[in-house]
């Protein structure tokens, strides 16, 4: 299956809204009730990242596979700046966040190319997930991420962080 990759629109916002309530749904049945609240992330939150420029969809035939936040520079999370553990690279880095897959996608191969789009596009790619997300952590170590330790969030909860580096 062949992905292109576009960055959102406000026109998008709607089905983006959808995507992430399946996405949300698929990790409590999963086992992972916890890392979403309902409503995250709020439309605000997507609006702000879309203005931003930072907001990302996977396409497959011009229909959404997944969409995901994605941003590159120096010191760009500063949940990140603390690590129980060790990054395996302090240079600039590339994030991704709210990586969420389409339900008629799931098992297609879409969350790696969402990472390998990631990883061209910066070569230093860092992600972190909930303890719980067991997929999530999977798939990262399936296309070469490896787990670095635990950040904490802003508002200190912990999560399992991961990178992969040129």
């Amino acid at each position: 299956m062949s992905f292109t990759f576009q960055r959102a629109q406000e026109s998008d916002l709607s089905a983006l809204v959808t995507l992430f309530d399946a996405a949300r749904r698929f990790m409590a049945e999963t086992g992972n009730p916890n890392q979403w609240k309902p409503g995250t992330p709020s439309e605000e939150e997507l609006l702000d990242a879309i203005h931003a420029g930072k907001f990302y969809l996977c396409l497959a035939e011009q229909t959404l596979a997944a969409a995901f936040y994605y941003d590159f520079g120096a010191d760009i999370d500063p949940t990140y700046r603390k690590i129980d553990g060790a990054w395996h690279s302090d240079a600039p880095y590339g994030v991704l966040h709210r990586v969420a897959v389409s339900p008629a996608f799931r098992g297609k191969g879409v969350a790696g190319a969402c990472f390998d789009w990631a990883f061209s596009q910066c070569g230093h790619l860092r992600i972190d997930t909930h303890d719980d997300n067991k997929p999530m952590q999977r798939a990262l170590e399936k296309h070469g991420f490896r787990h670095c330790g635990t950040i904490y969030l802003a508002d200190g909860a912990p999560r399992r962080a991961y990178d992969k580096v040129n």
